[in-house]
């Protein structure tokens, strides 16, 4: 099999995130998530915190004022969002550069689009599957995590949009979307797998 830079965008509850996991210790490459923001963050200069999906909010400055008792953020410079976006892409065209590896999230699939080497996936699941699977690392009332599994979703979507112009659910802006509630984590990460198989000899001709 090819290398590949593999790119998970996925719902809140999917298992996107665990299955991206997985899928870069069976290969033994690197995974991103969250160390994305961290590497922008130190780059920039500009507070972690800046770099959330939350940020699109209309509310998110008073939140985090409010969250911070009106002190200023260490490093908080007033770039704006497509500033603060570019210095992700930077970071996540860096690893890319660097070899196989797995990126979660930060529409790294459009930002690595132009790449030959690059498998977008797009993780989803129905309402009852991710709830289930949200509930289990969240100590909220199911209600509650009903609403941030919205919220997240929705912060999410806007962020793609955003930053890409295009439909985060629209399944042609992946090569594979796959429902995580129906094939199991382990049958997403085969399916993967396969598709890089068959990716892989295509690719070869």
């Amino acid at each position: 099999m090819k290398p590949y830079v593999i790119t998970i965008a996925r719902q809140y509850g999917s298992g996107g995130k665990t299955v991206g996991k997985m899928l870069a210790e069976k290969l033994q490459i690197p995974c991103y998530n969250r160390e994305i923001i961290t590497m922008a963050s130190e780059d920039s200069g500009v507070n972690a915190l800046l770099f959330s999906d939350e940020r699109l909010k209309s509310d998110f400055a008073e939140r985090l004022r409010r969250r911070y008792q009106g002190k200023a953020l260490s490093g908080d410079k007033s770039y704006d969002d497509d500033v603060l976006f570019e210095y992700q892409a930077k970071v996540i065209r860096q690893l890319a550069e660097a070899g196989p590896c797995v990126l979660i999230g930060r529409c790294a699939d459009y930002v690595l689009r132009d790449r030959p080497d690059v498998v977008s996936v797009f993780v989803h699941a129905d309402e009852k599957f991710c709830l289930e699977q949200a509930m289990k690392v969240n100590s909220l009332p199911e209600e509650d995590v009903l609403k941030k599994m919205y919220s997240v979703d929705e912060s999410r979507a806007r962020f793609y949009r955003h930053h890409t112009g295009a439909d985060w659910y629209d399944a042609r802006n992946y090569d594979l979307s796959l429902n995580s509630g129906v094939l199991g984590f382990e049958g997403t990460l085969e399916e993967i797998l396969r598709y890089m198989e068959v990716r892989s000899a295509f690719d070869g001709q």
